[in-house]
């Protein structure tokens, strides 16, 4: 902890003050929650960005849309609209915010919405005339003015929640004692190879109630780069003299994935707006090398720059183990809610 977040420690205990007053208000119903005959599944975290939210609403959509119609909503961080909107062949991500531009194109058959609001988002949802039959709430798990019918907490597993404080002296957006209202917590970004002593270590840090799961995953990268024109092998692509550049939290297993003795790397801020200047600074800096990105940033590239030169790198979220019985609890979820309706 640097000495600034130590001076600002008196902040974080105000801080901490008014988010515990505020969930003690949704705790004894004072303040009103809005619930809703549809599954809806919430997914977010305790801290401030990095956990991985959006390769694990990847993996529900994969899980779910064979039997389902999903439907996502986000906020639409840093996205230039307001309001609902509900992504179509006109959104880009300058409209949605970058990562629903990302969930809409890999999956145009899902419902990609976006809303400040959300419960008028869902609300919209239902509305329409070709409904879903499940939510998946993105970075939503301080938004208590709806009630999910199950949450999913994210903590990492270089940073536990266990083991942070609270804004700004820590990376916390409430108490670690919000971490109760999960139904499932996954530990995401964890060494593949993570053993089960060390989970079981991680385990009694994170002090989970009994009706708890807890699961491990990782981060598994792709064996190809992919852009408009075509893909190469990240093997082959390692080979090559290149310009990798993200802006992302916590960018550093993207870079260590990638680069070679004599690439150029470029950093920039989570949901990065690319403007001119930076686009010149980065052709540039490239040349007439690759420029190999991360999903999110590419959405916001793309057509920005030249795309015989601009390639992405897509990730996905895998569980160490028990995926089959992380499976089976989103099903069953989904089914008996359904079939209660």
């Amino acid at each position: 902890m640097n000495l600034l977040r130590k001076i600002l420690f008196p902040l974080a205990a105000i801080y901490g003050g008014i988010t515990l007053l505020r969930n003690f208000l949704y705790d004894r119903n004072i303040l009103k929650s809005t619930s809703f005959d549809i599954p809806v599944i919430a997914v977010g975290n305790l801290s401030v960005g990095g956990t991985g939210k959006s390769p694990q609403i990847e993996y529900l959509i994969r899980l779910l849309r064979p039997t389902f119609k999903v439907a996502t909503l986000s906020r639409g961080y840093k996205r230039k609209s307001s309001g609902f909107i509900i992504a179509d062949n006109s959104s880009t991500a300058e409209i949605l915010g970058d990562e629903p531009f990302q969930f809409y194109r890999k999956f145009p058959d899902v419902a990609v919405a976006v809303d400040a609001n959300r419960a008028n988002g869902i609300a919209k949802l239902l509305s329409a005339s070709d409904k879903p039959d499940v939510i998946l709430l993105d970075d939503a798990f301080q938004h208590r003015k709806v009630e999910a019918g199950l949450y999913i907490l994210l903590t990492t597993y270089g940073e536990l929640y266990a083991d942070d404080f609270l804004l700004p002296t820590g990376n916390l957006r409430e108490s670690r004692k919000g971490a109760k209202r999960a139904d499932v917590v996954i530990v995401t970004k964890c060494p593949p190879d993570l053993s089960e002593e060390e989970q079981l270590k991680i385990e009694m840090r994170l002090r989970l109630r009994s009706r708890q799961q807890l699961y491990f995953s990782f981060i598994e990268f792709d064996q190809n780069i992919y852009s408009d024109i075509g893909s190469i092998p990240v093997d082959e692509i390692r080979q090559t003299n290149k310009l990798i550049l993200a802006g992302i939290a916590k960018p550093e297993s993207f870079f260590d994935f990638l680069k070679s003795e004599g690439d150029s790397i470029m950093e920039y801020p989570d949901h990065h707006h690319f403007s001119d200047r930076d686009l010149a600074e980065i052709a540039k800096k490239a040349q007439n090398r690759p420029i190999v990105t991360t999903e999110k940033d590419y959405v916001r590239l793309q057509g920005k720059l030249p795309q015989q030169q601009l390639y992405y790198l897509p990730i996905k979220s895998t569980f160490i183990s028990n995926s089959e019985q992380f499976d089976k609890t989103i099903l069953n979820y989904v089914e008996q809610s359904t079939a209660d309706r």
